[in-house]
């Protein structure tokens, strides 16, 4: 089992501070205990309340959120706290006891379509978080930690699934019009989320976010991992930083991802990765030279000169 790791994440309440996981804590319930009694269903939120700092405690699908009295400043126990997080979920201890997860009512879920730049890919929105890391699926031997994709291979005009975040691109063959297939596909997803099926299983959610990159010609071709910072020379930083900040949200909104694969001191070229919506797309070549190649010529000058892409 890969171990848990805590990302602290300040909010815009001074008081309240995420930490965040890099594996799910509960499926889609959130929880908020305001004292140490409240938390009995939680042993986790349980032993935070011991923090005299403690004021209220939430715990929801990635990460847990703690509000504190003002007694002290995040900045001095912020990193305390992590540690003691990290202890605790590494322990295998419980987080919210198995009665309450089991007697939880169903989760209201609203899922809505989306059209993408693709005419091949509609992008169905959730209001609950699905996964953690993005991952796609090019057939349905890749689904062998992911039940929900697998039954979406069921339907027969299903050709590609990317998720990530709270949404779930589609890739249709072309024998279905989306017109007569949306709103069958839409309600499958709402009604599986809503009755509290795993999108993914836990085995797979522990890896998504902890394999190091691997090359395009031998990575699975279910995921692409992403590059740990510590392996990125100087000018690789600077283009992941990029991308993450100024084309990622953008490719997100149409329902599909970028991912850094390589840069080449040499030739100045840097290879990405496209995936969901974008893997395909009749206009991505020109995204990516007109927007992508000419931000990347401008902010990093002299180091860069050509994006190529490979479709994920």
């Amino acid at each position: 089992m890969n171990p848990y790791t805590i990302h602290i994440q300040p909010t815009t309440n001074p008081a309240i501070v995420k930490f965040e996981t890099n594996q799910f804590l509960t499926r889609h319930d959130s929880f908020e205990f305001k004292n140490i009694e409240e938390a009995a269903k939680s042993p986790l939120a349980q032993q935070l309340f011991y923090l005299p700092f403690v004021k209220t405690v939430f715990i929801t699908q990635n990460f847990i959120a703690i509000e504190k009295y003002n007694i002290v400043e995040w900045s001095d126990v912020q990193e305390e706290v992590a540690d003691q997080l990290k202890e605790y979920l590494n322990s295998g201890s419980e987080i919210i006891k198995t009665e309450e997860v089991s007697t939880s009512k169903k989760v209201p879920v609203t899922v809505y379509a989306e059209s993408t730049p693709n005419p091949s890919v509609m992008k169905f929105v959730a209001n609950k978080k699905l996964v953690i890391a993005p991952i796609e699926f090019k057939n349905i031997d890749d689904t062998k930690n992911a039940p929900m994709a697998r039954k979406l291979f069921n339907f027969p005009f299903v050709k590609e699934i990317f998720m990530d975040e709270n949404y779930i691109s589609v890739n249709k063959y072309d024998v279905a019009d989306w017109n007569e297939i949306t709103m069958e596909i839409r309600e499958f997803i709402r009604i599986y989320i809503e009755e509290g099926n795993e999108v993914m299983t836990k085995q797979e959610l522990e890896t998504e976010t902890s394999e190091e990159n691997v090359s395009q010609s031998n990575k699975p071709s279910a995921k692409v991992q992403a590059v740990e910072p510590r392996d990125l020379d100087e000018i690789s930083q600077q283009v992941v930083d990029i991308l993450d900040e100024y084309i990622k949200p953008a490719v997100a909104s149409d329902g599909g991802n970028i991912m850094f694969d390589s840069y080449n001191p040499e030739t100045k070229t840097v290879k990405v990765i496209l995936q969901g919506a974008c893997s395909g797309c009749p206009s991505s070549t020109a995204t990516l030279k007109s927007g992508i190649e000419t931000m990347m010529r401008d902010m990093l000058h002299g180091h860069v000169s050509y994006v190529e892409a490979v479709n994920g």
